[in-house]
């Protein structure tokens, strides 16, 4: 466990940053990614966008923070995660991806890094812009998510060797497996439910009759 938290991975997230060519390539071919830190950087993320939503300044945010479920909101980002990891392997497994389950998750989690620092880089400035300045604040969030989206296509392009147009529609045929997962997991626990009420009702039954 020291070892996937070792102070060489996050050094590594880190410089996936700022070469996610070269550093995606490594993490694929010469294992130097961590999934527990991949993880790790996902939960940071969420209580990052958390702390924005209840801690940002008025002139910016419009979010009441007593209606901020930061557990809630944390379960959704990891299910997104999740779903998101789970419906590309599963994508990519019938495209020829040569990347693994493992290779995903950290491909999306070390995308995280530039949404934390500038979640919670406009969460300060906020409280320093006036009316009408909002922009900077804007931007900052703004190039935070642009520049995570650009590393995990980066990285899913990188870990499956593909060109960017497979990328690109590898990422759409992923949210509609996204979808279908949903909509699977729905009808499972709509069933369970039925017999669970099935099975209920003749319990019921037999305890009225004794």
């Amino acid at each position: 466990m020291k070892g996937l938290f070792s102070k060489e991975k996050w050094k590594y997230a880190f410089y996936t940053v700022s070469h996610p060519v070269d550093g995606y390539y490594e993490i694929r071919h010469r294992e130097r990614g961590s999934v527990a830190v991949a993880l790790a950087l996902v939960i940071i993320f969420s209580l990052s966008f958390s702390i924005n939503r209840i801690s940002a300044s008025f002139i910016v945010n419009d979010v009441d923070p007593l209606d901020v479920d930061a557990l809630t909101e944390l379960l959704a980002v990891l299910m997104l995660f999740l779903l998101f990891c789970v419906g590309n392997w599963s994508i990519t497994c019938l495209m020829e991806g040569e990347g693994r389950l493992k290779d995903i998750a950290i491909a999306f989690g070390y995308g995280m890094i530039p949404m934390i620092v500038c979640f919670n880089l406009g969460t300060v400035v906020s409280w320093a812009v006036a009316q009408n300045e909002e922009a900077f604040y804007y931007m900052i969030i703004g190039v935070g998510i642009a520049y995570g989206l650009f590393m995990i296509l980066v990285g899913i392009m990188q870990v499956h060797n593909y060109t960017l147009g497979k990328t690109l529609i590898t990422i759409f045929l992923t949210f509609i497996a996204m979808f279908i997962i949903i909509f699977i997991v729905l009808l499972f626990v709509d069933l369970i439910n039925q017999v669970y009420g099935f099975f209920f009702s003749i319990y019921q039954e037999l305890i009225f009759r004794m």
